[in-house]
C-alpha cells in the first residue's frame, strides 16, 4: 500500500513540475515576444526619424503633379540616407520569427478563414522581385493587409504600412513609395 502512495505522490510532483515548466515557458515566450516587438518598434522609429531629418512629408499639395514630385523628392532623400540598406535590417531573423508566429497564430484562429478568403479575392500580383530601398513597382496594385491580421501585428506610424505580396510581408513607406523592408514567407501556405 505504501508503494501506491509513493507512486501517487511522485505523479503529483511530476505534474506540478511539468505545469510549472509550461507556465515558465509561456511567460518566457511572452517576455521574449514583448522584447522583439519593442526592438521592431525601435527600428521603425529610427526609420521614421529619417523623414524628419530629410524633411520628407513636410509638404502637402492638392495638385497631382506636385504630389508626384513630392513623392519623387521624398524617394530620393530616403534612398540617399539609406544607400546601404538591405533586407533584414528591420525584419531581423528574430523579429521575422516573431512576425511569422503572430501571423500563423492569427491564420489558425477563428478569423483565419476570412483572412485567407480576403487574400484570395485581392487582385493577383505577378511575381515581384522586391528590393529594399527601391520603389514599389508603380503599375502593380498595393494589396492591403486584412484588418483582422493587422490587429495582431505591431502598430505602425502613419507614414508606414504593411502590405502583402504573395506570401511576403512588406513594410511600405507611403510618402516615398519605397520598400522599407520585407519578410519572405511570412504567410503560411494556404
Amino acid at each position: 500500500m505504501r508503494a501506491a502512495g509513493t507512486s501517487r505522490s511522485r505523479q503529483l510532483w511530476l505534474v506540478a513540475v511539468f505545469s510549472f515548466l509550461l507556465v515558465a515557458g509561456a511567460f518566457s515566450q511572452a517576455s521574449d515576444d514583448a522584447a522583439l516587438a519593442k526592438d521592431f518598434q525601435d527600428r521603425v522609429n529610427h526609420y521614421v526619424e529619417l523623414h524628419k531629418e530629410t524633411g520628407v512629408g513636410s509638404k502637402t499639395s492638392d495638385s497631382p503633379d506636385k504630389v508626384a514630385q513630392e513623392k519623387h523628392d521624398a524617394r530620393e532623400k530616403i534612398q540617399g540616407a539609406r544607400a546601404s540598406a538591405k533586407q533584414g535590417e528591420i525584419f531581423t531573423p528574430r523579429i521575422g520569427s516573431y512576425f511569422k508566429r503572430q501571423i500563423a497564430a492569427t491564420m489558425q484562429g477563428p478569423e483565419g478563414a476570412k483572412i485567407r478568403t480576403s487574400l484570395r479575392h485581392a487582385e493577383p500580383l505577378p511575381h515581384l522581385q522586391l528590393k529594399v530601398n527601391a520603389p514599389y513597382p508603380q503599375k502593380v496594385p498595393l494589396q492591403s493587409t486584412p484588418p483582422t491580421l493587422l490587429m495582431n501585428l505591431p502598430h505602425l506610424p502613419g507614414k508606414l504600412q504593411y502590405r502583402i505580396v504573395g506570401s511576403t510581408l512588406v513594410l511600405y513607406d507611403v510618402a516615398s513609395g519605397l520598400v522599407v523592408d520585407f519578410l519572405p514567407h511570412a504567410l503560411p501556405p494556404a
